[in-house]
């Protein structure tokens, strides 16, 4: 009994295609989209090299899994950062939003690096643009409960620009100018006219909070 349990727990699908999603993370980590291969993913998750060309035919099946993880991982993030601050003030979302954009850069480099190099994917790959879109979806939808819909776009094309500057270039941004830039943006400007509250096209990137 105890080993017909076993097996059924080692060939369960969606487990198994779990694994495989998980190891395709770990691999792009480690080695990068263009190091990505079934052999690579199947020595990662530890099962047959079959079990990964079964569930994923192609390359880009498992990028668009491991993509479509992590926007699904995005959301859940969201959703319990914005549950846990139904109020705040324009300086406390900059300084909160600050604090992640500078995690981004230490503490958390390594899952933001996977999360821009499978966003980027959609650069060559029309298939992933829809999930790749609902990043920045996500960023703005997040900041709505605190801002106005224009500068919720705004400041998620800041943080996305901030965030991808961050880890491709020499040196990140400092604590000073982020915090410069994303006052900028959102600290109502009384010169200019009211931003208008019908909804727009939303432009795409990862993540803001």
């Amino acid at each position: 009994m105890a080993g017909q349990s076993a097996a059924k727990r080692r060939y369960d699908p969606k487990r198994r295609i779990a694994e495989i999603t998980t190891a395709t993370e770990k691999v792009i980590a480690e080695r990068g989209i263009e190091g990505l291969t079934h052999r690579a993913v199947a020595e990662q998750a530890g099962v047959p090299l079959g079990a990964t060309t079964y569930h994923f035919a192609t390359k880009d099946d498992l990028i668009q899994a491991a993509l479509q993880r992590s926007v699904d991982r995005y959301a859940a993030y969201l959703a319990d950062w914005v549950a846990q601050r139904p109020e705040l003030t324009p300086e406390q979302l900059i300084v909160l939003l600050t604090d992640a954009l500078m995690g981004s850069f230490g503490p958390q480099r390594d899952i933001q690096v996977v999360e821009f190099e499978l966003y980027l994917a959609a650069l060559r790959r029309p298939t992933l643009r829809p999930i790749a879109d609902r990043f920045i979806e996500l960023s703005v939808n997040a900041l709505l409960p605190y801002v106005d819909p224009l500068t919720a776009r705004a400041a998620a094309v800041a943080t996305n620009g901030l965030t991808l500057r961050g880890l491709a270039g020499t040196t990140p941004p400092t604590r000073a100018e982020v915090e410069d830039i994303l006052r900028r943006v959102l600290t109502p400007n009384p010169n200019l006219p009211a931003p208008a509250a019908a909804d727009q096209d939303i432009p795409t990137g990862p993540r803001v909070p």
